[in-house]
């Protein structure tokens, strides 16, 4: 063994979330379920939006884009994770896992500036509503969509950059179930302080900067219609409460991974579930199915296709 990456390490060996044949069946039914349920619901909410001329507005615009951000998340890690739980030998090659987190890591921060431009869209929405359809017209929503695209893509390629020439040697095992970034930097044999410096400034920082606005454009939401309405301030606390659910499960682990990378415990393999399984599970649920506006066009579209 000798040269490059490929001729070092060729294959990374995942040591996965548990050895015991009992939580091996347990994990493969519910990660079956929530896996089947999260692609049907976001497909359902992509194709829905798409169909429906009532629902094409800003709002459910981004809320298309999310579910489909959420159906390649979970197509990235979810299936191999699955399959992966009954082999005895869990391997991926190495250009596989270097694709798998250049991928995660575009979804992941595409998903962050797309939540932040969900909450400025119900912000203008609820606090200037006379000059919502000035701001957000279709053209600003595609502009800020490329916007986090892009961002989602320069935020993945910062870290790749300085990880594809990264020099393996000796052990190729990595105790997660799916390629993640501060287990493979762990697995070099070199001086890594400047990297983990890299992903913590890159993906720690992000992750937590970005929830703190979340949840400060929350607080002027709530304020906002707590002095114009305050029967209103009711329904506001339990419409955001569900998405700061959301948003707390989503940035929570990347919070704790990102932000401490030079540590490795085995608890961060067990909250990424929450980020490839649980929050594109739970996505349809709390920002669509609640909706009253999109159950009315599942059903316009399902009468228009038993009629057909």
């Amino acid at each position: 063994m000798g040269g490059g990456n490929d001729s070092v390490v060729s294959e990374i060996v995942l040591v996965g979330l548990t050895h015991s044949l009992e939580m091996q069946l347990v994990l493969f039914l519910i990660f079956s379920v929530c896996y089947m349920a999260g692609m049907l619901g976001n497909l359902l909410i992509v194709l829905t939006v798409t169909c429906d001329s009532h629902l094409h507005s800003p709002m459910y615009f981004l809320l298309a884009n999310l579910s489909f951000i959420d159906i390649w998340v979970s197509s990235n890690t979810v299936p191999k994770m699955i399959s992966d739980l009954f082999k005895e030998r869990k391997v991926i090659s190495f250009k596989a896992c270097l694709t798998q987190m250049f991928f995660i890591h575009v979804t992941g921060g595409t998903e962050m500036v797309l939540l932040i431009v969900m909450a400025f869209d119900r912000y203008i929405a609820i606090c200037r509503p006379l000059h919502y359809l000035i701001i957000m017209n279709s053209r600003t929503c595609v502009i800020l969509l490329v916007v986090a695209w892009t961002m989602g893509i320069i935020h993945s390629l910062i870290q790749l950059v300085f990880v594809v020439n990264l020099p393996l040697c000796g052990s190729n095992e990595m105790d997660s179930f799916y390629c993640d970034l501060p287990r493979f930097i762990k697995l070099a044999c070199t001086v890594t302080y400047r990297l983990e410096f890299v992903v913590t400034a890159n993906s720690g920082f992000i992750s937590l900067g970005t929830f703190i606005i979340l949840m400060v454009s929350y607080v002027f939401i709530l304020v906002t219609v707590w002095q114009h309405s305050s029967s209103g301030l009711s329904k506001a606390l339990s419409t955001l409460s569900a998405h700061v659910t959301v948003v707390i499960l989503f940035f929570g682990p990347c919070i704790f991974v990102y932000s401490w990378p030079f540590l490795t415990v085995p608890i961060d393999k067990f909250l990424a579930i929450f980020d490839v399984i649980i929050t594109p599970f739970l996505n349809p649920v709390i920002y669509t199915f609640r909706n009253k506006e999109m159950k009315m066009s599942m059903k316009r579209i399902f009468g228009k296709l038993l009629s057909y």
